[in-house]
């Protein structure tokens, strides 16, 4: 499917960005202003690291933006109690959406059924709570039989997402890779695009493909150019409208 810029409304734009504030050195206020913007452009979610939930969640009440939370992140090899236990008080502090990262090395060394249990864990508990799970694959470290197998493990453990990548390996989401997934899941089950989605050409672009969700650090400039594109207007004129600056 093709996505115009005319046939789209704003709110089909932003309601597929999970605004990401996951870097290790945000500070407080970094944070803070992060929210602030995802609540001001309306976005889907905030995708915050766990030490953040209760402020984001704070901070995003009476808003239409979901909090989430990361598990088992960056490189999911953590204990699968380890996970529950994250999982738990990120549901506690506020989170209603958890991104985690499956367990690299078993899927690696061909352990699916601990992969699969290892997911199961964590969307039992975030069911049970109404909560959505997405599962990261972490593609660059995977080769493509690899991605299919943990499409399907992740499937069968009840996720509701399979997600690319953390945004910290060394590469990020691929049409290749996109469309591999959207293969190889029923459409139960979402595709979220994460790492190097960094322009609204980009955002289309995996849309077109079947993604749903989108990681984007880069949400402001983003909807800054879509509004310019829908206007009318050129992008600079909307960025001096909305005041600038970048979350």
């Amino acid at each position: 499917m093709t996505f115009t810029i005319e046939q789209l409304s704003y709110r089909d734009v932003a309601k597929t960005i999970d605004h990401s504030l996951l870097r290790p050195e945000l500070d407080d206020a970094f944070i803070e202003a992060g929210c602030r913007l995802a609540a001001e452009y309306d976005v889907a979610s905030v995708c915050c690291r766990p030490a953040d939930i209760r402020r984001a969640a704070g901070l995003l009440v009476g808003s239409d933006v979901a909090v989430g939370a990361t598990i088992g992140f960056p490189h999911g090899n953590h204990l699968t109690a380890t996970k529950v236990f994250e999982a738990e008080q990120a549901l506690h502090d506020g989170a209603v959406e958890l991104d985690m990262v499956l367990q690299i090395g078993a899927l690696k060394s061909g352990r699916d059924a601990d992969v699969q249990a290892d997911i199961e864990a964590v969307v039992r508990l975030a069911h049970d709570a109404g909560a959505l799970v997405k599962v990261i694959l972490e593609n660059a470290y995977l080769t493509d039989d690899e991605k299919v197998r943990a499409c399907h493990l992740s499937e069968a453990a009840g996720a509701d997402f399979v997600k690319t990548s953390t945004g910290f390996a060394p590469g990020g989401a691929t049409h290749e890779d996109i469309a591999l997934m959207r293969r190889s899941v029923s459409p139960r089950v979402r595709i979220k695009a994460a790492g190097g989605v960094r322009t609204l050409d980009a955002l289309l672009a995996v849309l077109e493909l079947g993604v749903t969700r989108v990681g984007a650090t880069q949400t402001r400039p983003i909807l800054d150019d879509f509004l310019a594109r829908k206007a009318g207007r050129t992008v600079e004129a909307a960025v001096e409208k909305s005041g600038g600056g970048e979350y």
